[in-house]
This record gives C-alpha cells, structure tokens and sequence, in this order.
C-alpha cells in the first residue's frame, strides 16, 4: 500500500516526467541552423528544415549555425612569379554544409578553421606564384587579374579536401596588401623614376606641340605680311601713278607754273633757316629770286 501522503504527489510526478519526456523528444529547428540528431554520441540524421520536429528521447540534437562564417588568417608572406614578396591579410567566408561529416572529421568550428587556414593559405601561396605582381596590383586596370585569380581560388577551394570535412568556401578576398618593411624604399623609388619618366615624356610631347604650333603661327605671319607688304605695293603703285597723271595734267595746263612749283618745293627741301648757299649768277634760283620767275 502506497501511503496517503505520497499517494498525491504521484500525478505531479507524472506530470514532471511526461513534461520531461516531451522536452526530450520535441526540438525547434531555426532558419538559421542545422540540427545533427546523435545517439549515444554516433551520427544518426541532418535535420536541415525549420519548424518543430521529434526524436526518441534517448537521442541527442547538436545545434550548427548554417550561416556564413568569416575566418580572418593573420597576415602571411607571399611570393609573386616575377619574385616580389607580398604581406597579404585576408579573409575567407565559409559555412558548414554537412553538419555530420563536419562533426565527424573537424568536430567544431576552432578546428574546421585550422584546417581551413592550411588549405587556403597554400592555395593562395600557389595562385599568387604563378601571377606577377602587375597582375596583384597595377596602374593598369586592364592588367589586374587578381578578380579572377581569387574566384578561381575559391572555386578550387570549394573542390578540395574541404569538401571532406562538410565545409564549404563560398568567397576568398584580399583586404590588405602591402610590401614588407625591407622592400618598401626600393619600390618607392622605382614608382618615383617611374613617374618621373612619364613627366619627361609629357613634358617633351608638350615641347613637340609647342614648336609646331609656334612654326604655325611663323608661317601664318609671314603669310599675312607677305599679303599686306604685297597690297602695300600695289596701292603705293597705284598713288604713284595718279601722282605722275596729276603732275603731267598740271604741267600740260602751265608748263612754266609747274616749274616754279617743283623748283621751289625742292628749295624747301633743301634749305632751312641755317643753310647757306652760295649761287651764281646764271643759277635757277638766282632767277627766282631776282625776277620772280623761272628761267624759261
């Protein structure tokens, strides 16, 4: 016989145990999760949709985050084909695919990225080898393979033995890129003389463009002064010439007027107020000034 006074606590402890056994068969997955269900710490199915779902109370459910990790490897040294060292840090985004394989081979994340880390770094350190470093970094935008190079790293990535471990690389990208300390003068220099050629090369192309168009503007001068000395001429004969029509009208009209005129503006000509002339007696201006006249 059951006494009275544990005989009422039963229903609560039955109670308990049903709470207990629900608790340990129904499980809630996320969107964001995978649930791996164990047995007696063995594998036994992925649970990978979201919602309420239900085991044997004697299993166990493992929860993993489905979303994207982001493993950021400290920075490494690198060595380009054309033989220029790189420091390199960047950052690989990765997720669990296959939570039961991931538990079996790597077991939780701290490991998966240590494996993680040995593959990607010499994938890198292999891709890396067999580019120059103008293919990294450049001036040339068209010359710049780095893009390319890194898809194809993490596509190679995704194939290799990561895919063992139920992990799977989803993008490999450079964030910094730098020279080690030792390199740097060296590089700086050759950027420097680098642009100082192409400054030398501006500059001449400049000086080019300047004699020609200088040689241009000679050209076009003489061009204008040749055609303003020709029209020049042209008028300056035509003045003479009405000048020689005028002088003849005005000489055939009084022959001897005109003699006086052209005698005295060429006394004008000559004398001013300080010359001294000494004429004789049969002199034309000795005639002007004596009878008024000129000689006939």
């Amino acid at each position: 016989m059951i006494p009275e006074r544990v005989r009422k606590y039963i229903p609560a402890g039955l109670g308990v145990l049903v709470l207990l056994f629900l608790w340990q068969t129904f499980y809630a997955v996320r969107e964001t999760e995978f649930v791996l269900v164990t047995q007696f710490g063995r594998p036994v199915y992925t649970v990978t949709s979201a919602g309420l779902h239900m085991k044997w109370f004697f299993q166990s459910a493992t929860y993993f985050d489905r979303r994207l990790r982001v493993y950021n490897p400290r920075p490494s040294e690198f060595l380009t084909r054309d033989k220029k060292n790189l420091v390199i840090e960047s950052y690989v985004a990765w997720r669990i695919d296959d939570p039961k394989r991931f538990v079996e081979t790597v077991g939780d994340p701290v490991a998966a990225e240590m494996r993680l880390h040995d593959i990607v770094w010499s994938g890198l350190s292999a891709a890396l080898g067999t580019h120059d470093l103008e293919a990294i970094v450049s001036a040339n935008p068209a010359q710049v393979k780095a893009g390319e190079m890194l898809d194809h790293l993490a596509a190679a990535t995704g194939q290799s033995a990561l895919a063992g471990y139920g992990i799977r690389v989803v993008d490999v990208r450079i964030k910094r890129l730098n020279l080690p300390e030792q390199n740097k003068q060296s590089v700086y220099a050759r950027m420097r003389a680098e642009r100082e050629r192409i400054a030398r090369q501006y500059r001449a192309e400049g000086e080019e463009q300047a004699l020609s168009i200088r040689a241009d503007a000679d050209r076009q001068r003489d061009e204008i002064v040749s055609a303003a000395y020709k029209e020049a001429e042209k008028t300056k004969g035509e003045g003479d010439a009405e000048a020689t029509r005028v002088y003849s009208q005005a000489y055939a009209k009084n022959p001897r007027f005109y003699k006086l005129l052209r005698t005295l503006e060429s006394y004008r000509k000559i004398f001013d107020d300080k010359t001294t002339a000494i004429l004789g007696s049969d002199s034309e201006l000795m005639k002007v000034l004596m009878r008024g006249e000129a000689a006939q």
